[in-house]
């Protein structure tokens, strides 16, 4: 299954993600549960984690957008 998105759709997407992750973690029964003795991953890694590696991801396509339109006006102005 392919499913077709654009850009903006994704980065929508992967910031919604964040909200909603965002949401979870100020949720006292959040807190309480990832504060437990017995809350552990193989990896140590907590909600807080997540949201940041989805903004690292969201930055990274911002990035790859404007050095395609930086390359995209460059290449026009060639010719």
């Amino acid at each position: 299954m392919d499913i077709k998105l654009t850009t903006s759709e994704i980065r929508t997407i992967l910031q919604g993600c964040q909200y909603t992750l965002r949401l979870v973690g100020s949720s006292r029964d959040y807190r309480k549960i990832q504060s437990s003795e017995h809350f552990s991953t193989s990896n140590d890694v907590v909600l807080n984690d997540a949201f940041s590696i989805l903004g690292e991801i969201v930055d990274a396509i911002d990035e790859v957008e404007q050095f395609s339109q930086q390359g995209e006006s460059s290449h026009g102005a060639r010719n």
